[in-house]
Formats: C-alpha cells, structure tokens, sequence
C-alpha cells in the first residue's frame, strides 16, 4: 500500500515539473516567434530602404550618365573630377584637382594639386658598416633633388592630361588645359599661397602623337608650348594660361553673351566675364579655334587661340581692353612678349577705344601685330555676329 502512493506521488511530481517546464517553453516560444517576426519586419523594412537606395543611386548614374554624353557642364565637371581623383599615385602625391567644362568648345580646364620638392627623398641610400656595425646615409646631391622634382611636376601634368583624354566617352573632350599648383606659405609673411608651376593646353589630336614611355616629360611641355618654371623647386610661379578661380569659367559656360545682349549693348559698361565671352565668339566666327584665357592684370582679356586657315593660320594671341581712353603703349609691348613666349605667329590687340602714335609706330616696327581700335570692333561684330552694339562714352582729351 505504502509503495503505491510512493508511486503516484512521484507520478504526481512529474507531471506538475511536466506541465511547468511546458508552459515555460510555450511562453519562449512565444516571444522566440515574437521577436522573429519583429527581426523579419526590421529586416523586410531595412532591405526596402536599401533596395530603394539602389534604385535611387542607379537612377541618378543613369542620369549622370546621360548629363555626361550630352555634354551637361555640372556633370562633365563632377564625373571627370571623380575618375581623375581615383586614379592611383603614390601615396605621398597629392590627388585633389579641381575641374571646369567649356561645354561650347569640348574644353576640359583642371587645376592640379602639386608636392612640394619636400616629396623628393634627401637620402640616396643607406649602406651597413660591418666593421661598425652601423648603417650610414648617404645624402641625395641637391642638383639631383632638384631635377628629380622638375621631372616629377612634368610627369603628373601629362599624367592628369592623360587620365583625362582616356576617359568615357571620349567625344565629350577635345582639349584639355591643366595648370599645376603647390599649396604653401609665403616665407615673407607666412600666408598661404597656391603658385602655378606648369600652365599647358592640348587638342586630343596633339596629345594622341605622343609615346608617353619613351619621351621626356620636360621636353614634351616645351613642345607643347607649356609655360614651365624654371626653378619649381623654389617654387618660382608662372603666370598661369586660365585663371585658377574656375567658378569664373562655370558662370560663364551658362551665360551666351551673344544670345544675352539687347539690342544697343553698351561695350565699355560690360561685365568683364561678357565681354571675354563676346570677344570669344567674335574671334571664333572669324575662324579661330582652341581658345584659352589666361589671368589678366588689367581687366582686360589675354588669349592664346588657333587660327586654322593653312596659309595664315598659327597661334595667335589675343589682348581684348575696356578702355575709355586712349590705349597706352605698354599693352603692346606687353602683347608682343607674350607672342614671344608663346612661339605665337601673330598677335591681336582689341580695344574699345584707340590707339596713340606710339602704339602705332610699335605695330609697325614689330609686324606681326594688328590693332582693331572700336570702331573696326563694332564694324566686326556687326558683319559676324550680327550685333548693333554702342561703344559707350570715351574720355578724349
């Protein structure tokens, strides 16, 4: 009798312990199956967020896509400056460049961060000492340091112009200008500064000839008719053939002169930025092509431009000025050493007002150079662009 109530007792203890630890796992699984359901809806909304993501990112490539093959400034300007920056250099080389698109002309304009010569190694080699058991240095000569850094700043120009012809779609670009800047201090005064050290502009057409591992990157520039620092390494700056500040170039790219002016445009009242563009499209109605602005200390315009005729054609520089009075002969001496720095053919000197005898007499001596004076100027952009304009008032003496 004692032995069978043991029996159900225990039977008892067990299936209240069942029970128990049954009910503890229905209320796991419970919140096992609630917490997976919340991790399922997390994840379902996650991947809808992230496909969605995808989608907007695919659509704006495509659309970048698009922008880039019609040629749209922003686009060309944001996808060029991307793919140059991802291109590979050492990691002590500087990879930041800064671009602007001249839509009119297929011109991409790129401004290049350079090193400092400080990237040069001072050290040629080191040699163990065996009966020392040290290592010695061997310093680098600074003649050697020197032409180490020129060769460099002459291959990462032609690296930029290089990256930037091979990239897709080629037909967006047909020339590419580049000036090379070192960012540092005036040690005068400690500000910071940014001189040009290489300024040089190619056609797709010029650089295609080149065999970029076979020739000297010094030498290419020259034949290229770059403006080079002759000392780089005490960062001597150049006077750059685009002006750095490339928010200038992209105001302009929107903005047709041409298109924009009333009926009785005002010449000497023009904003800078419209008359070099009006100037701009009066030299290409008369046949000059690859046009590039140079910084200018005067308000005025200095361009280098291709005049394509086979007989008369050249490099030709171009001086246009917003004078109201009469134009002092420093400008063309000024123009004439240009042209000579620039191996140009021909130089053209642009004003809204006139010429003095001196100016005159210069022209005649040097014979390469033409004055158009306002009068002719208002004659050529009524016979080429159809433009009634008025010179403006003009301060004769």
């Amino acid at each position: 009798m004692f032995g069978k109530t043991s029996h159900e007792r225990a039977v008892k203890d067990a299936q209240e312990r069942f029970a128990q630890e049954k009910a503890k796992h229905e209320d796991h699984e419970r919140h096992r199956l609630a917490s997976l359901a919340q991790a399922k809806s997390r994840h379902a909304t996650a991947e809808a967020s992230q496909r969605q993501q995808v989608e907007q990112n695919n659509t704006q490539v495509d659309q970048l896509e698009r922008d880039v093959t019609a040629g749209v400034p922003g686009a060309v300007e944001d996808y060029f400056e991307l793919l140059l920056e991802a291109s590979p250099l050492p990691d002590d080389l500087p990879v930041d460049v800064e671009t602007a698109y001249q839509g009119d002309a297929r011109k991409l304009l790129i401004v290049r961060d350079l090193p400092g010569v400080g990237v040069i190694p001072e050290t040629r080699e080191y040699t163990y000492v065996r009966t020392r058991d040290e290592i010695t240095a061997k310093p680098r000569p600074a003649k050697e340091i020197k032409q180490r850094y020129a060769n460099l700043v002459a291959q990462l120009v032609l690296r930029t112009m290089r990256d930037a012809f091979d990239i897709h779609p080629t037909e967006v670009v047909d020339e590419v200008a580049v000036n090379g800047h070192v960012s540092t201090r005036n040690k005068a005064t400690g500000q910071p500064e940014r001189p040009c050290l290489v300024s040089v502009s190619a056609t797709r057409a010029q650089f295609a000839q080149f065999v970029l591992d076979e020739l000297d990157p010094t030498e290419c520039l020259r034949h290229l008719n770059a403006l080079i620092s002759l000392h780089p390494w005490d960062l001597e700056a150049v006077r750059p053939i685009f002006d750095p500040d490339l928010s200038k170039y992209r105001r302009v790219d929107a903005h047709d002169a041409a298109a924009g002016l009333d009926a009785r445009p005002v010449l000497v009242e023009m904003r800078p930025f419209e008359f070099e563009i009006l100037v701009k499209q009066l030299f290409e109605a008369m046949g000059m092509k690859s046009w590039v602005t140079q910084a200018s200390r005067d308000d005025g315009v200095d361009a280098i431009a291709v005049n394509e005729d086979p007989i008369m054609g050249g490099v030709c520089v171009i001086q246009a000025k917003r004078y109201r009075g009469v134009v002092p002969v420093e400008a063309i001496r000024a123009l004439a050493g240009v042209m000579d720095d620039k191996r140009a053919s021909r130089g053209v000197l642009v004003t809204t007002s006139w010429f003095g005898k001196a100016t005159e007499d210069f022209k005649n001596r040097h014979g390469r150079i033409q004055l158009i004076g306002g009068p002719e100027l208002k004659h050529l952009l009524t016979e080429h662009l159809g433009l009634d304009v008025v010179i403006g008032p003009l301060k004769r003496r």
